[in-house]
């Protein structure tokens, strides 16, 4: 009989609430008709800029699904001055991420020492048939059009390399 008083004051709880929401109107957003904006800095979709991608792997390294798949090979570059050597580059041939299997923890766009990926707000990306959750370069690149500015840097805050 000691569990009555609780699942009163419960109910008592789930009650008010339940006539506010009445009183105030409804907080359900009936989607897909009616969209909310997601915050600014969502997390939705991973967006590939793969001009700065250079294939080092560490996204794929640490990511704990193997979702991501990269494959590049190494070209000639000319010297970066006069009188230098030719330098070897690493260029980027297939860069996939399977949204099927990945769990959206942000590692791989954490760890990127390149910033090559980002996270876009878009969370509409749903598709019919499974294999079409495997996104490549091409399609991760057209979500860099969705990706939000960063934000200003706080007053007295260091750019990155600069003091």
């Amino acid at each position: 009989m000691a569990k009555v008083p609780g699942l009163v004051k419960g109910l008592g709880v789930t009650f008010g609430t339940m006539m506010k929401t009445f009183k105030d109107g409804s907080n359900t957003v009936q989607y897909p008709h009616v969209k909310e904006t997601p915050p600014l800095r969502a997390r939705g979709v991973i967006a590939l800029h793969e001009g700065n991608c250079t294939s080092c792997m560490l996204c794929v390294r640490s990511c704990p699904d193997w979702c991501i798949y990269i494959e590049g090979h190494k070209e000639m570059a000319p010297p970066r001055r006069a009188g230098g050597a030719a330098r070897k580059v690493n260029k980027l041939d297939r860069f996939d991420i399977d949204y099927a299997l990945c769990m959206y923890c942000g590692i791989c766009v954490d760890v990127c020492p390149f910033d090559a990926l980002f996270w876009s707000p878009e969370y509409e990306y749903s598709e019919p048939r499974i294999a079409d959750l495997l996104h490549d370069k091409t399609k991760l690149g057209e979500w860099m059009e969705t990706v939000p500015e960063a934000p200003e840097l706080e007053a007295g805050a260091d750019k990155k390399g600069k003091k």
